[in-house]
């Protein structure tokens, strides 16, 4: 009998003792104790300095989603430096190296993106017309390996363009466009400044760059030509942006850009889809792709929000009253 009560005794402490174990020291999570690492390509068109400034809104959102470099992210990261020719080897290298997926932004880097791999994921930030460009079937049902957001071009932007240089231009008769015919998206652009410019009864002198040497000449030939500047916002004029705006106030050129960088570097203003809501999506995008979802089934996105930015220094320095309908519109002003 004492035996007994003595194995009773020590049993019931020792479950207790077990009930206690397991409470104090509970188990680890299985995404705690492996949390997957994903790499990731980038490849920037312009400088890492000179890259627009959605690019910084791209990183902050993916760190919102719990992408992390150092923690689960591995970033391969490549520039172009403003040179279109040399986005196909920097894709190639990325393929090569077998990212989980590619992004960029622009026309031209989609393409070249799209010839250095048919299976990589690839999603563009900001590019022109895919459909038109061969690299999606529609925008709703992308296939194939790529997706992210268009620029919209075919929307009236060329044309708003325009309508604001009339305003701040009286009695505007000729416009100079700035643009590199290396740019998949330039046709589109002219096309959609031609038909507009038609409707306005404006002339158009369409002044092609392809390399920084030939801006000065080209925004010389625009002063000479016409009484203001159009200036795509192409990764060579954005990489030399800066350079573009002082020539343009150098020659008196009123001008207006296709990105708003220009004008925080000195342009007179800007109207475009916002880029850093743009990036935003498309780091969005990004996550869901590293979470299973095959960018063939997530639709092409369009721009959602457009900003105009004036920067009234500049107008002072030129000259220029902008007019009160323009600025009550703008979404800033640089004052």
């Amino acid at each position: 009998m004492r035996e007994r009560r003595l194995y009773s005794r020590w049993s019931t402490i020792f479950l207790l003792g077990l009930a206690a174990s397991t409470l104090v020291v509970p188990p680890v999570p299985a995404a705690d104790a492996a949390e997957r690492v994903a790499r990731l390509g980038f490849v920037g068109s312009n400088t890492s300095a000179t890259a627009p400034h959605g690019v910084a809104a791209f990183w902050a959102r993916l760190r919102e989603l719990g992408w992390v470099q150092g923690r689960n992210l591995v970033v391969e990261e490549r520039w172009a430096d403003g040179h279109l020719d040399r986005l196909p080897d920097l894709f190639t290298d990325l393929a090569h190296r077998e990212v989980d997926v590619i992004v960029t932004y622009n026309t031209a880097a989609a393409l070249a993106a799209k010839k250095a791999t048919s299976t990589i994921p690839i999603v563009d930030a900001v590019m022109g017309d895919p459909v038109q460009a061969g690299l999606v079937a529609s925008l709703s049902h992308p296939g194939g390996n790529l997706t992210g957001l268009s620029l919209a071009w075919s929307e009236g932007i060329p044309g708003k363009w325009l309508e604001l240089l009339q305003e701040v231009v009286p009695n505007l008769s000729a416009v100079a466009v700035i643009l590199n015919p290396a740019n998949p998206s330039a046709r589109q652009i002219v096309n959609g400044l031609r038909s507009s410019a038609l409707k306005r009864r404006l002339k158009l002198q369409i002044i092609e760059v392809q390399e920084s040497q030939g801006l000065d000449r080209a925004i010389d030939q625009g002063h000479r030509q016409a009484q203001a500047l159009l200036v795509h916002g192409d990764p060579l004029t954005m990489t030399h942006r800066q350079r573009v705006a002082a020539l343009a106030a150098k020659y008196r050129l009123p001008a207006i850009y296709g990105l708003r960088d220009f004008v925080d570097a000195g342009g007179l203003m800007a109207y475009s889809p916002d880029f850093s809501v743009m990036f935003q999506r498309s780091a969005e995008l990004v996550d869901k792709i590293l979470k299973g979802s095959k960018p063939s089934d997530l639709p092409i996105e369009q721009p959602t929000k457009f900003e105009l930015v004036v920067n009234l220094k500049t107008a002072k320095a030129l000259g220029i009253t902008i007019p009160e309908s323009i600025l009550l519109r703008a979404d800033e002003v640089i004052r």
